[in-house]
């Protein structure tokens, strides 16, 4: 994990820089402790989160756009406003389906973003 173990308690998200995530998707770390993260990530329309798993519990906020979110082979559309979770080891991916932005929350905290923030 970074050598920094959490965020200072106030966080302006103009303070904090962009990463590329590849293939028309960014995100920025927004806050961290080692047991809970929040990461912004942009999608650009077309862009994708391919279908991934990993140790951490996710939870996620659609801010703006629509996306298609699949979770365990089940597929739904969703828009500014909604929300999905997933546990550990679920596999699961997203679409954009226009323009747009998740929020996602990690528990633990995601170290392998850690790493690549430090890069």
């Amino acid at each position: 994990m970074s050598t920094k173990v959490s965020s200072e308690s106030f966080i302006h998200s103009s303070d904090l820089a962009w990463e590329d995530a590849g293939e028309g998707v960014r995100r920025k770390i927004l806050s961290f402790a080692s047991e809970i993260m929040m990461v912004r990530v942009v999608f650009r329309r077309g862009s994708a989160g391919p279908v991934h798993r990993h140790p951490h519990r996710q939870v996620t906020y659609v801010e703006s756009g629509r996306f298609e979110v699949e979770i365990e082979g089940k597929t739904e559309v969703l828009s500014a406003g909604d929300s999905f979770i997933v546990g550990p080891e679920t596999a699961h991916g997203v679409k954009a389906l226009e323009d747009g932005c998740l929020i996602d929350v990690f528990a633990p905290a995601r170290e392998d973003f850690l790493r690549e923030s430090n890069k």
